[in-house]
């Protein structure tokens, strides 16, 4: 690539990583192969990330001489802790999904299977539980988290507050009330 093209690629691949971030779902990321640099920082982007055991991940920008530029530097930070990401990106090193569990890059890992596609498994089973709950609900918590920990706890507060508050009008919560005082499974509509 031209050295000219490359701030405009970078940026439309930051521009990807925010995209993801946004979604204003909940998003996992299955890493069943190898997530370095550019691939792992889309796997930092989702909310949830699992990889099979033996995946191997590193945010290895600084062996070209170069740095994560898609969100890499404020994403694993943010994820495993400030100075355990600075050793990582300082080192450019390489580890495994167990290694990935034990610091919490990865919310789980899965023995890998025949098929090549145990973390996608594990990652559909955690879709599975997320799904029967307010669909509502489950994009207020996301958005109070996600603006929250960007702030000081006292407005974390209110940015939880005002999320809580967009919900108490909603079908769904009087739905999940009556559902739990009828002890049924309560029929979301995301209303």
């Amino acid at each position: 690539m031209d050295p000219k093209e490359v701030p405009a690629f970078v940026a439309r691949f930051r521009q990807l990583v925010n995209s993801i971030y946004n979604i204003p779902v909940p998003t996992i990321a299955a890493l069943d192969g190898a997530a370095l640099g550019g691939g792992l920082e889309m796997a930092l982007g989702c909310d949830l990330r699992v990889a099979a055991k033996s995946t191997k991940m590193g945010l290895v920008e600084t062996k070209l001489a170069i740095i994560p530029g898609a969100g890499g530097t404020q994403l694993l930070p943010r994820t495993i802790g400030r100075s355990l990401a600075k050793e990582l990106i300082f080192t450019a090193r390489v580890i495994d999904g167990s290694r990935a569990e034990k610091i919490g890059l990865v919310n789980y890992a899965v023995e890998q299977n025949e098929e090549g596609d145990a973390a996608f498994k594990k990652a559909l089973s955690i879709a599975e539980e997320i799904l029967p709950n307010g669909p509502v609900g489950v994009r207020m918590a996301k958005k109070a988290i996600n603006k929250g920990v960007e702030a000081d706890f006292n407005t974390g507060l209110a940015i939880e507050e005002a999320c809580y508050a967009q919900l108490i009008p909603t079908k769904d919560r009087t739905e999940g009330l009556v559902a739990f005082r009828e002890k049924r499974k309560p029929e979301y509509k995301g209303h």
